[in-house]
């Protein structure tokens, strides 16, 4: 080909691709043609998974009822923002039940903002911007917000997406504004320099387990309180998960209003899901994390704190922790209220060990010495003057990211590493 050629072709080739790239952005703006509305915040978290992607985000309180005129979290109604873009050859299917089991649709949103308001909302200003149709077609994209139950400090759902013959699962954690909660004022990753860090093996694991502190501390690191029954071993973000699958939620720092909170509570006899808990030492530091799971109300429930250790199995971060179930509540001059709890601490480490394995969170676990046995008739007492008995044992639980099914789970004999040793 000669020059004047290679020019001509050339200049042909400019020419189809200017009139070719309008065509192509007007294909591509056909091409994902669907319902959508814009979200409420740039807080978005997106998962994808082969040809889906997933974008969700939800609003806070304040936020939620400048979108929609009206104080759904009063009515204990949390908009969850949803983005399904399909790129696949599939029809696929939102499910909501995944989301929330109780879930509102607009119309009942509506009516439940209409209860004892002069000013109602109109079921089809929720419907404009609700997810009204859960069919994805291929190459679209549909957004809306689904109306879920009000979880506070962190909203923890699912969003699957059937279809093609085979699930799209995912499993979403979105901070919410609102709540100050205590794990958010702990540095996790700088808690340790990289000098401090012990590097073990399992029989190192066991050894190291056995000379931890047996039980939490006071303040003044002098009076030795409820048992250390609690290990885990995995990383902070697959541990967090697990519990927010498992039901668990975060507490809150203590202050004014958690404080006013819990004590309403505990005179109403209601549930306070986020109330604060004492602090309790090891390493010298109050708690890193601490959780719980409410039950018929706030003199009733189980919670948990652990301390991230020094260390590493397998480059896997070790924790340490305590658990009791608490039983009743009685006053105290520091936080209002404390909780008495049921003296049998053993029997709530295991309901931990089944709560993880239920939860599809627990990949192996096995026992370890180090708390020392107080018998029946011969309890220890925790910080407040409860009394407990315990075999001594503390449980030592591999934490997924992945779901194992409860048959998938390994149980380790760890019974030859043992030392004996029982630290103060």
């Amino acid at each position: 080909m000669n020059t004047s050629s290679r020019y001509r072709s050339l200049i042909a080739w400019l020419v189809l691709l200017v009139i070719a790239a309008p065509i192509a952005r007007a294909q591509e703006r056909q091409l994902f043609q669907g319902r959508q509305v814009p979200p409420p915040n740039e807080r978005l978290y997106t998962q994808t998974q082969r040809t889906l992607t997933v974008v969700t985000a939800v609003p806070s309180a304040e936020e939620t009822e400048a979108i929609f005129g009206a104080d759904l979290y009063a009515k204990n109604i949390q908009p969850v923002w949803v983005q399904v873009e399909n790129r696949g050859d599939n029809t696929l299917f939102l499910t909501p039940l995944s989301l929330d089991p109780g879930y509102y649709n607009p119309r009942e949103s509506a009516f439940r903002l209409r209860e004892g308001a002069t000013d109602g909302i109109s079921s089809e200003s929720l419907e404009r911007k609700a997810i009204t149709r859960l069919r994805v077609p291929p190459q679209s994209i549909q957004s809306g917000y689904i109306f879920s139950q009000v979880d506070e400090g962190t909203k923890s759902f699912n969003v699957d997406v059937i279809g093609g013959g085979e699930p799209y699962l995912m499993s979403f954690f979105v901070p919410v504004p609102g709540l100050k909660l205590d794990h958010y004022e702990i540095d996790i990753p700088g808690m340790y320099d990289e000098s401090e860090l012990k590097r073990v093996d399992l029989p190192g694991l066991v050894a190291e387990l056995e000379r931890l502190p047996c039980c939490v501390r006071d303040e003044n690191g002098h009076d030795r309180g409820d048992p250390l029954n609690l290990v885990f071993v995995g990383e902070i973000k697959d541990m967090y998960y697990a519990f927010m699958r498992a039901g668990w939620d975060e507490t809150e720092t203590i202050y004014g209003a958690s404080l006013m909170k819990t004590a309403a509570s505990a005179l109403s006899g209601g549930r306070y899901r986020y109330s604060p808990v004492s602090a309790l030492y090891v390493f010298g530091r109050p708690q890193d994390v601490a959780l719980q799971r409410a039950r018929t109300s706030i003199n009733e429930r189980n919670h948990l704190r652990v301390w991230l250790t020094p260390l590493r199995l397998e480059g896997e971060p070790v924790w340490i922790g305590q658990i009791s179930r608490d039983i009743g509540v009685h006053f105290t001059w520091r936080t209002i209220t404390t909780h008495k709890i049921d003296p049998d601490v053993d029997e709530t480490r295991e309901f931990l060990v089944e709560d993880m394995a239920y939860a599809q969170a627990l990949a192996k676990f096995g026992y370890v010495g180090g708390v020392g046995p107080a018998p029946y008739d011969q309890p220890r007492g925790n910080l407040t003057g409860d009394p407990y008995f315990t075999d001594g044992r503390r449980v030592v639980m591999w934490i997924s990211g992945k779901q194992t099914a409860i048959d998938e789970i390994e149980v380790l004999d760890l019974s030859p590493y043992h030392t004996g040793h029982v630290s103060d």
